[in-house]
C-alpha cells in the first residue's frame, strides 16, 4: 500500500503541524478546514514555522517553498476523493467525529486509509461509522507536531496489519516515532498525563501548595520541563476536562474524576493560554 496523497482535515495547531511535517516529508497535501480565514491562519503559522528554520539554517529558501508548493488548499471533503490517506484532526468530540468518518466513508477511494488524530476517542467506534472498519486507525501526533517526535499508533478493534504497517512506514518517513498501542480510552500519553495534570489541580485545589509551587517542585524534582498546571495551559483546560471525562465514563473508576476546580475553570472561560487566562495569565 503506498501513500503518496493525503488529505489533513483541520487546519489549527495540530492539523497544520501535520500538515508541515508530511509536506516536509515529500507528501502532497490538502489542508481542509470549513472555513477559509482558518485555512489562511493555519498557512501563516507554517510559513512562520518553516521561515523560522530557515532563519536557523535548517533548510533554505527553495526548500522552504517547495515545502509550502506541495500543501494546497480545501474547503470541501469532495476533496478526499483522490488521496491515498485521511488525517483527520478536528474538534475532540465523538459526534463531529463520526459525521466526518461517514462521509469520508462515501467519498474517499476504497483503498484510502481514515486515520483520526484524537487523543483520546475510541478508534473502534469512529470506525464503526464507515463501511471500512478495517481501514480506520489512530495516529495520536504530539503537540508541537514539527517538534514532537511521537505518535502513538492505534488499532482499532477491525484494523487490518495492512494498514497498520502503511501508516508506521509513513510516520517514519515523517522522522517520527511510531508506537504501537491499542484502543483503550486515553491511549497511553493521555491515561498516563491527564491524572497527574487533574492530581496536581486536586493539589492547588485543596490548599497544598501555590501553583508555581506545585510546578517547581515537578520541573526541579522529576526533571519535567514544563510544571503541570503550566502545561494544562498550553493544552487548553477544556481539552483537559474533556479528556479526564472520557477517561472516567471509559473506566468507571472514581480515581478519574475530574477535580472541581477543573470544571470550575472551564465554566468560566479560563481555558489556559488560549483564552488569555487558566492557571497563569496570559497578555
Amino acid at each position: 500500500m503506498t501513500i503518496q496523497k493525503v488529505l489533513v482535515i483541520g487546519a489549527g495547531q495540530m492539523g497544520g503541524g501535520i500538515a508541515q511535517v508530511c509536506a516536509q516529508a515529500g507528501f502532497d497535501v490538502k489542508l481542509n478546514d470549513i472555513k477559509e480565514a482558518s485555512y489562511t491562519k493555519g498557512i501563516g503559522v507554517i510559513t512562520k514555522n518553516l521561515s523560522r528554520n530557515v532563519e536557523k539554517g535548517r533548510m533554505t529558501e527553495d526548500e522552504k517553498n517547495a515545502v509550502l508548493g506541495r500543501i494546497t488548499m480545501s474547503l470541501d471533503l469532495q476533496d478526499a476523493a483522490d488521496v491515498d490517506i485521511v488525517i483527520e484532526a478536528a474538534v475532540e468530540n465523538m459526534a463531529i467525529k463520526k459525521t466526518i468518518f461517514a462521509q469520508l466513508d462515501e467519498i474517499a477511494p476504497k483503498h484510502a486509509i481514515l486515520a483520526t488524530n484524537t487523543s483520546s476517542l475510541p478508534i473502534t467506534e469512529i470506525a464503526a461509522a464507515t463501511k471500512r472498519p478495517e481501514n480506520v486507525i489512530g495516529m495520536h501526533y504530539m503537540n508541537p507536531v514539527p517538534v514532537m517526535k511521537l505518535v502513538e499508533i492505534i488499532r482499532g478493534l477491525a484494523t487490518s496489519d495492512e494498514v497498520y504497517e502503511a501508516v508506521e512506514e509513513m510516520t517514519r518517513k515523517l522522522s517520527k516515532t511510531p508506537v504501537e498501542v491499542n484502543d483503550y480510552p486515553g491511549f497511553v500519553a493521555n491515561r498516563v498525563l491527564m491524572p497527574m495534570i487533574n492530581e496536581a489541580i486536586y493539589t492547588l485545589y485543596e490548599g497544598v501548595a501555590s501553583k508555581e509551587a506545585i510546578d517547581d517542585v515537578m520541573k526541579l524534582g522529576m526533571n519535567h520541563p514544563m510544571g503541570p498546571l503550566q502545561l494544562a495551559d498550553f493544552i487548553g483546560l477544556d481539552t483537559c476536562l474533556y479528556i479526564m471525562e472520557t477517561l472516567h465514563e471509559g473506566f468507571g473508576d472514581s480515581k478519574y474524576r475530574p477535580c472541581p476546580l477543573l470544571r470550575k475553570y472551564v465554566n468560566a472561560g479560563w481555558l489556559g493560554k488560549k483564552s488569555g487566562r487558566g492557571f497563569y495569565e496570559y497578555s
